[in-house]
Order: C-alpha cells, then structure tokens, then sequence
C-alpha cells in the first residue's frame, strides 16, 4: 500500500513538474511577444515623429542628420503604412535639399574660380612688364564682361552694415588704371552675372 502512495505522489510529482515548466515557458514567450510588441509599437511612433518633424522643418538637424535619420528609420523595417508614407515625402524633400545645397557648392566654386581668374588677371595687369602684355591681359579680361562699360564699385569703408563707396568707374577704365598705376590695391568683393553669365557689375574692396 505504501509502494502504491509513493508511486502515485511521483507521478503527481512529476506532472505538476511538466505542467509547472510548460506554463514558465509559455509565459516567458508571452513576455518576449509583449517586449517586442512595445518595442515595435515604440519605433514606430518615434519615426513618426521624427519624419514628420522633418517634414515640418521642426528639427535643427543638418541634411546629413536628417538623411542619416531616414536611413535608421528605413533599416527598422517597420512596414507600416504611416511610416512609409512619411518617408515616401521625407524622401523626396531630402533629395531637393540635397540638389539645392550641391547647386550652392558648384555656384560658391564658381564664384571663387571667377574671384581668383579676375584678382590674378588684376594682378597679372599690374605687373606686366611691357604695355602689350598688359593690353592683351586687358582684353581678355574684357571678355568676361558683359561690355567694357560694366560698373565698378570699390568699398573704401564699412561700419555699421553699410558700405562707402569710391568714385564709380566702369571696368575698363579700372583695368586701365591698373596698366597705369602698376598697383592693384583692391581685391573681389561680389560679382553679379547677366542671363548668359557674363559679369555685369563688378564690387571690389580695398586690401
């Protein structure tokens, strides 16, 4: 009689074990689903956010952080439909942003390059060693304007924001001064261009 107690007490022990380690098991994947439903459910509001700041210009971000951002909230992978929208419009806006700032380097590069063929063609004037040297540099230089009577204006002084200006001169008569005077004592403040990129004012200021 007590074999059969004793047999039975295992087998109860036994099943309360099995049912005991089942029910620890589905309970820890009903937490791991859980964790990862909330950490799902968390990046999914947190891009929204963020696309959506982007969208708004609401974030001092700069366009490469921004463009990081959208390569984080893409490799989520969250597939969902607000999400994909958002990054849809992200995207495109990014990508104007980025043409406009590689269109603002290839103007400031043109800029500088016209900046430096002018101060080096002043320069070059200035130094000449006969008067046929300087007036084929003249021409050249010429023929970066829009006429030989494109204005030039040289700042003398600034304070407070505004600009004093010398006596107006048209950019032939200043190359000519140049040729005279063997100095070239101002330097490339601003160029303004005409409609087929020809220079049609000129703002020197002095070195």
């Amino acid at each position: 009689m007590k074999s059969k107690i004793t047999t039975i007490m295992m087998v109860l022990l036994a099943a309360f074990i099995t049912l005991g380690g089942t029910t620890s098991c589905k309970s820890k994947k009903r937490l791991a689903r859980e964790a990862a439903e909330a950490e799902y459910k968390s990046k999914v509001e947190q891009a929204v956010k963020d696309l959506n700041a982007i969208l708004d210009d609401e974030t001092l971000w700069t366009l490469e952080e921004k463009e990081a951002r959208v390569k984080t909230i893409k490799d989520w992978n969250l597939q969902n439909a607000e999400v994909d929208d958002l990054l849809f419009q992200v995207e495109k806006k990014l990508a104007r942003e980025r043409a406009q700032k590689e269109e603002e380097e290839r103007n400031k590069q043109e800029a500088q390059s016209a900046n430096a063929t002018l101060e080096r063609n002043f320069a070059s004037i200035a130094r000449s060693g006969s008067v046929s040297q300087a007036n084929r540099t003249i021409n050249e230089t010429l023929g970066l304007f829009e006429s030989p009577n494109v204005p030039v204006l040289i700042i003398i002084n600034q304070s407070a924001g505004f600009n004093d200006y010398d006596r107006p001169t048209t950019i032939e008569k200043y190359l000519n001064y140049l040729k005279d005077q063997k100095i070239s004592p101002n330097k490339v403040h601003e160029i303004k261009y005409n409609a087929n990129g020809k220079i049609n004012e000129l703002e020197l200021i002095k070195k």
